[in-house]
């Protein structure tokens, strides 16, 4: 299997077009017209890379993985016994923040996407029996792995490398084509159901703190950034240790609910010289107070999203957006124990759910 990826990933290139990447506003206005302006890819509606620079990185195999040909854990695969142990010892009051959104109509959400929940009667049953027992379910309609907070799978992004809309030329984690993985009934491979639950040490990033306020769309976060928010709480760089999940606190989650124009327009968020600095350092959740984690637009705006492509598809580490950071970082809990479990809905590119840190 692996050889014969390889041979298709020689015979592949990327195609060269000419229009950048549309920032979100702009994918919000066309978000039915992804087919027309290139790949869609979950969140992304964007054009083909230009740069013939990208081109060539993108058409580099990435795979097999680390953990071997057929893996598609990914960085779940850190969560060890060595590990969690570490994470369980690194506990000292007992105290729980959660770090997940309420899900709710009206939330930012990406393009055409919605969530409406209904409760069907009132109420939905009863009454039965002698003590006239009585019930209320409820009926839900979104995309219940990308909206809110959301928790990006494996199978979520991927790399056009030949001709638009050519599935086995489409590549995702470990080298699975769109052929692969591809179903209507969910996906065949790298659905977010294989991983394991996650329970590691994190480390929130305080920019607000470091910047003296709110960031603004377009502002990346660079190596020395993270570097110099560490010496500011008081960390080191080896706190960042194999494993870990490393929250951004940038303050654009200030906009959430208030300012939605404004939130989904752009964001500030790692670029790819701190991706790629936290691939370096083995971490195994990345995840932010903002809606893609890294910064929108991206200074070379010939390419959509590299920071998700570079993380996720290469090395397979999980975004977790649209998180909220604020009363961990009130209360000076820069490291803490990052717990969530992914909803194992069989074939599913991402999960829902309410992340908890626990310090």
């Amino acid at each position: 299997m692996t050889e014969k990826r390889d041979s298709d990933s020689r015979g592949a290139a990327a195609e060269a077009a000419t229009p950048p990447s549309p920032e979100r506003r702009d994918f919000l206005k066309t978000a039915g017209l992804a087919g027309a302006a290139g790949l869609a890819v979950g969140k992304f509606a964007a054009a083909p890379v230009a740069t013939a620079q990208a081109q060539t990185a993108a058409a580099q195999p990435w795979w097999p993985s680390r953990w071997g040909a057929d893996d598609e854990k990914g960085a779940s695969n850190w969560m060890t016994p060595q590990n969690v142990l570490r994470a369980a010892q690194s506990i000292r009051d007992g105290r729980m923040y959660k770090l997940g959104r309420t899900y709710e109509t009206g939330m930012p959400m990406f393009g055409a996407r919605a969530f409406s929940l209904r409760i069907p009667g009132a109420p939905t049953g009863g009454p039965f029996g002698a003590n006239k027992l009585v019930y209320n379910d409820e009926f839900v309609a979104t995309e219940i792995g990308q909206v809110g907070t959301q928790f990006d799978g494996l199978g979520h992004i991927g790399l056009q490398l030949g001709r638009d809309g050519d599935k086995a030329a489409m590549r995702y984690y470990n080298g699975n084509t769109g052929q692969d993985i591809g179903d209507a009934y969910g996906l065949k491979k790298l659905g977010v159901e294989k991983l394991n639950p996650l329970f590691t040490v994190g480390v929130v990033i305080d920019m607000v703190g470091l910047k003296g306020g709110m960031m603004d769309a377009g502002q990346e976060i660079t190596v020395a950034d993270i570097r110099a928010a560490l010496a500011r709480q008081q960390m080191r760089e080896d706190d960042i240790a194999e494993g870990c999940m490393i929250g951004f606190h940038t303050g654009w989650g200030s906009l959430w609910m208030k300012n939605n124009d404004r939130y989904n327009a752009g964001c500030p968020g790692i670029g790819l010289e701190a991706g790629r600095w936290l691939v370096g350092r083995n971490v195994a959740v990345v995840g932010a107070d903002s809606w893609p984690v890294e910064v929108i637009p991206n200074p070379d705006k010939s390419l959509a999203f590299p920071v998700h492509a570079e993380m996720q598809t290469k090395n397979g580490i999980f975004f977790h957006e649209n998180l909220t950071f604020d009363a961990l970082v009130a209360d000076g809990k820069y490291r803490f124990v990052y717990s969530f479990t992914p909803v194992p809905m069989k074939g599913a590119t991402g999960s829902t759910g309410c992340p908890v840190a626990i310090t």
